[in-house]
């Protein structure tokens, strides 16, 4: 699987669509396809973005976790596969992002991406930059977090 990593300014354009980091274009390799899916964020008014095979392993860990013919799980599946598409890059490796995506995560044409792992992350930029714990807030989670850990 994929690794990301980076953060990047980006321009937002008309149409809805950004230019994907040649980095990340980049950490694909060869190997892995150019799509994706791209899914408005559990927590977060942001949109996270997942190659082919990152969201194949979270669906098969999900559906691993669930009984379809629960009621309680069926509901949390449709919730889950809700405000998904399957997007891929253009000749210009630009992403175009469905409306009714930009519109939830209230993105506007100043837009931070950042790369964590296996998935993207989108946001609006000024949205992004509320939300981000100080720096003593970032140092206590480390300690809470990681403090016990032989790194």
């Amino acid at each position: 699987m994929c690794v990301f990593i980076g953060d990047y300014q980006i321009k937002l354009d008309s149409k809805g669509r950004f230019l994907f980091p040649a980095a990340f274009v980049e950490q694909l390799g060869k190997e892995e396809a150019h799509t994706f899916v791209i899914k408005r964020d559990i927590y977060e008014k942001c949109l996270t973005i997942y190659t082919a095979s990152s969201w194949q392993a979270r669906v098969d860990a999900v559906k691993a976790h669930l009984n379809p013919f629960n009621r309680q799980h069926n509901v949390f599946l449709r919730e889950f596969f809700k405000d998904t598409a399957e997007v891929g890059l253009d000749s210009s490796n630009r992403l175009l992002v469905p409306k009714r995506l930009l519109l939830q995560a209230e993105l506007k044409s100043d837009i931070f991406v950042l790369g964590l792992d296996d998935k993207i992350e989108v946001w609006d930029t000024e949205i992004y930059n509320e939300s981000r714990p100080d720096i003593g807030e970032y140092a206590k989670m480390a300690q809470d977090f990681l403090g016990n850990l032989a790194l």
